[in-house]
């Protein structure tokens, strides 16, 4: 690849290169161009969720509440806003809220959505096929021994930075089958720790994510009852992510927000490797349309999706190819490879792209532990940046609704929790300069 012909191309590339906060703006977006998938295969996974739900309420006493549907509520966050704007010197134009993906029931993030949905799919098909329920039937009797015998001889493989091995490893255990994660050296110990407690077999790797999940693509190869959760080419996954689309919906019109051309809704959502963001800004763009403009937010250091989206190379480029390490203490979003699936149909509806450095987000942590008394792990930051920068660039029309996507958190533990507050009191005003 020359780098230098391609930078002259894409004069973004050096803007990356540079690990200064980035803005991407999507200018050829159709918005309505969805010919892989459409608002019914979005509710056929809705129609699974509900299923599964009487079994789901029953496994999990945490889901009794909601009758087995695992869900995050919308909260208003007007004084991590006045924070943002002190910090930043500037204004952000309409109202903040928090969609609290990091208190998802089960596995504490927004992978809970797709990465358990994949799993019950699995465990629908194979007790379809021999026969032990019907799609009529109450999917309560999944908590009976015949199905755990069944999935027993059945072994479950994924690769992970850390949330949707726990998503994968949380639920699969539970329902029986052997679940193996191959786990980033950008993981962290915690989760390793926390699969284990809960039955999953962890390997782990000195290399990176993509590394993690070529391993694991290959042991599950190598059976005949093994199924690979496949990050990057999953339409399950995707698909269970775009079901959130439907759910936001409603709590808007319980919570009496309006979406429309006066009140345009934008949504920040953290981004890896771009499944999770990508299925979720799907299912927005469906039932919002045009009101809706969803952007994918990336640490300096691992800005794949941005890369590929702009360069319209997708998976064919890394950020490690335009000299980036892809080290980030946002190990959810440190992937260095898009992925090619949701990157092309992405492409389509995407409003944009911006970066974050890891410092602000440590002190956007802090920020929101200090003024709303929510704690996120530091990826699920990166989404709190995109007010700052859309309004730098004065990007936002109308009376805005500002919705950031808190992907994870719930389950960080309290004394890493503290390590990380501390360190985001630490960092300096001058840091939340939206230096774009």
């Amino acid at each position: 690849m020359d780098l230098n012909a391609l930078s002259r191309q894409h004069p973004i590339i050096q803007e990356l290169r540079e690990k200064q906060n980035t803005l991407w703006m999507n200018n050829s977006r159709k918005r309505e161009d969805f010919s892989r998938f459409t608002i019914k295969d979005v509710e056929e996974a809705e129609s699974r969720l509900q299923r599964f739900a009487p079994y789901l309420e029953k496994a999990f006493p945490e889901l009794e509440q909601t009758n087995g549907l695992i869900e995050s509520p919308i909260v208003a966050i007007p004084h991590m806003k006045k924070w943002l704007e002190q910090k930043a010197g500037g204004k952000i134009d309409g109202d903040l809220w928090l969609k609290a993906d990091h208190a998802l029931p089960v596995s504490g993030s927004i992978k809970a959505r797709g990465g358990i949905y994949e799993v019950l799919t699995y465990a629908e098909n194979l007790a379809l096929e021999k026969g032990l329920i019907t799609e009529k039937d109450s999917y309560s009797a999944f908590k009976q021994p015949a199905f755990k015998q069944l999935f027993s001889s059945h072994h479950i493989i994924v690769g992970s930075t850390g949330n949707l091995g726990l998503s994968i490893g949380i639920m699969s255990a539970k329902m029986g089958f052997n679940v193996t994660v191959h786990m980033s050296a950008d993981a962290k110990e915690w989760k390793k720790a926390l699969l284990r407690d809960r039955g999953a077999i962890v390997v782990e790797h000195r290399a990176d994510y993509e590394k993690a999940v070529a391993r694991g693509r290959k042991e599950a190869e190598q059976s005949p009852n093994a199924y690979f959760v496949d990050d990057e080419h999953s339409h399950l996954l995707f698909l269970g992510y775009a079901a959130a689309g439907l759910r936001l919906k409603k709590q808007f019109a319980r919570a009496g927000l309006t979406v429309d051309r006066h009140h345009p809704l934008y949504v920040y959502l953290p981004c890896g490797i771009g499944g999770g963001p990508g299925g979720v800004a799907f299912g927005l763009q469906l039932v919002f349309g045009p009101h809706v403009h969803c952007f994918f937010a990336e640490p300096t250091e691992s800005p794949c999706m941005l890369l590929g989206l702009a360069t319209g190379l997708h998976d064919q480029i890394s950020v490690q190819e335009i000299g980036l390490s892809n080290q980030t203490e946002a190990d959810g979003l440190a992937v260095g490879r898009p992925s090619g699936f949701v990157g092309k149909l992405a492409a389509s509806f995407i409003a944009g792209s911006y970066t974050v450095k890891d410092e602000q987000l440590f002190g956007m942590l802090a920020g929101l532990a200090e003024t709303e008394k929510i704690r996120l792990e530091p990826s699920a930051l990166a989404g709190m940046a995109g007010p700052l920068v859309l309004s730098h660039h004065k990007k936002v029309k109308g009376h805005p609704l500002h919705l950031v996507w808190a992907t994870g958190g719930s389950m960080v533990p309290d004394s890493i929790m503290e390590q990380y507050i501390r360190k985001g009191r630490s960092v300096s005003e001058e840091s939340f300069k939206m230096n774009i």
